[in-house]
């Protein structure tokens, strides 16, 4: 196997330590202060799935089940998922948004987008902003199989 160069080892970790503070800003930026980071995930979750099972979300998600269902719980408490009977199955119950839910997802994807815009407007002259853009597709290669 090829030897690892210290400039691959050292991109690498700044990389991830990057993105892991970035991630975490931009959930700061909208981050509502009635829901957990766990909620805002799985309603996020639901967003993109549409109708779903529970335990699909929490296949997905990498959660127990039981997780899941509390976390399903308080999202129904603030009105923000509703439950239907699954049509191909009446034991099981769909998951899906309430326009509540839809929207809070939406202002809150338009409130990151809008902050970071803004970030690299004021924050980088337009040279900087084309080498990060050059920068994102050599990366978008990292997330390609």
């Amino acid at each position: 196997m090829d030897e690892i160069s210290d400039s691959a080892a050292r991109a690498a970790r700044d990389l991830r330590v990057v993105f892991s503070r970035l991630r975490r800003r931009i959930r700061e930026v909208a981050q509502d202060t009635d829901l957990s980071p766990s909620q805002e995930s799985a309603l996020t979750l639901v967003g993109k799935h549409g109708a779903a099972t529970a335990s699909a979300l929490a296949a997905a998600e990498g959660v127990r089940p039981q997780s899941m269902a509390t976390t399903l719980a308080a999202l129904d408490q603030h009105g923000l998922i509703r439950r239907a009977p699954d049509p191909e199955d009446g034991r099981r119950q769909l998951v899906t948004l309430t326009e509540t839910g839809r929207a809070r997802i939406e202002g809150n994807r338009q409130v990151r987008e809008e902050w970071l815009a803004r970030a690299f407007q004021d924050r980088y002259s337009e040279q900087e902003r084309e080498t990060v853009l050059a920068a994102l597709a050599l990366m978008d290669r990292l997330s390609r199989p």
